[in-house]
């Protein structure tokens, strides 16, 4: 699967991040707990160079703390520092204050150092649709100063936003890269809701999330649709799922649609408990 969706106020974005980098202490980027490295825009590294960083892995709730810690420590050995935080529900907003300042610290000695004043740190957000950005804004200012949706690609313009004393932030719209190279990604992203539902086939989605949840977290596959013993075949998966949960058309044929969108919509919404759909490389393996 090859998914190319690059809409033109994503190019236009990608020039204003390039544009306003100067005016920045440091990068804040946004992923999705669940996908720490495919929710990663490979562009990021190429316009930020090396400008100082903090991953905020958001959606912690929905994401597999064992592999959530993993990632934190696979990062912070690549020379990054992370985070994990829960925006939606405002857990762990202080931890981005914090962490942004102690990445600064040498340049902010360096600046008292030559009698230059305090001030805020000037951040710049970044991320690809719908990790949250609006969200994590929202509960650091603590009031809806930003517009959010549960769609990808809400926020289509720059604005500066103050969070106390202590930050500034310039938010950006989301970032998605033209061309998925490795097609698990775009699955993944799909499967997550990163990218619209309308562009996709739903069927291909669940499929994929059913084969990978088979492989890496069986234990939960079973629970959720009372599977025994899963069948190699995929219509039988479909089939066994689609008429447990009556997904049924007139003369009771299974609907394949309504059935991956049930499945799709259950991954979505933590139905199979937390799960993260990339592993550190040293874990690619593993099943949980």
């Amino acid at each position: 699967m090859t998914i190319q969706w690059f809409p033109g106020h994503m190019a236009k974005a990608r020039r204003e991040v390039t544009e306003k980098l100067k005016l920045v202490d440091i990068i804040i980027e946004l992923v999705d707990a669940r996908l720490p490295l495919s929710s990663r825009n490979p562009m990021i590294d190429e316009i930020v160079h090396q400008k100082p960083r903090l991953v905020v892995l958001n959606k912690e709730d929905m994401a597999d703390p064992q592999l959530t810690k993993k990632w934190i420590t696979y990062f912070e050995s690549n020379g990054i520092k992370a985070i994990s935080v829960n925006a939606q529900a405002g857990n762990g907003m202080q931890k981005i204050v914090k962490e942004s300042q102690s990445i600064l610290k040498e340049k902010w000695d360096r600046m008292k150092s030559r009698g230059m004043k305090p001030r805020a740190i000037r951040a710049m957000i970044v991320g690809i649709p719908n990790v949250g950005k609006s969200t994590l804004i929202n509960r650091l200012v603590k009031k809806n100063i930003a517009k959010t949706g549960n769609t990808p690609g809400v926020t289509k313009s720059q604005q500066w936003i103050k969070v106390g004393k202590e930050l500034e932030l310039l938010d950006t719209p989301g970032i998605l890269w033209p061309k998925f190279e490795d097609e698990k990604v775009g699955y993944k992203l799909a499967l997550t809701g990163a990218i619209k539902d309308t562009i996709l086939n739903l069927q291909d989605i669940a499929l994929y999330g059913l084969l990978f949840l088979e492989e890496h977290y069986v234990s939960k596959l079973k629970e959720r649709y009372e599977f025994s013993d899963i069948p190699d075949n995929p219509v039988d998966k479909f089939q066994h799922i689609g008429k447990l949960r009556g997904c049924l058309m007139a003369g009771g044929e299974i609907d394949y649609d309504k059935t991956a969108e049930l499945i799709i919509r259950d991954v979505r919404g933590i139905q199979l408990g937390r799960v993260t759909f990339d592993f550190p490389p040293e874990d690619d393996n593993e099943k949980m």
